[in-house]
């Protein structure tokens, strides 16, 4: 796998518990800034569908 090139929100930028992200052409990669070692993978289409949930409201945080 190629090096992933992780990004954050930049409200998160001096935060300690951010959501970060590393997107390639074929996944889009999460993981939390307090367990780096932990990546969640998802497809294009995964990653896109998400987004569409929080956009439309569709999780309770």
């Amino acid at each position: 796998m190629e090096p992933l090139n992780w990004t954050r929100p930049s409200a998160c930028a001096d935060a300690t518990n951010c959501p970060e992200v590393a997107v390639t052409d074929a996944a889009v990669y999460l993981r939390s800034s307090l367990r780096p070692t932990e990546v969640t993978q998802l497809t294009p289409t995964e990653w896109r569908d998400l987004l569409a949930g929080i956009r439309n409201g569709e999780f309770d945080i």
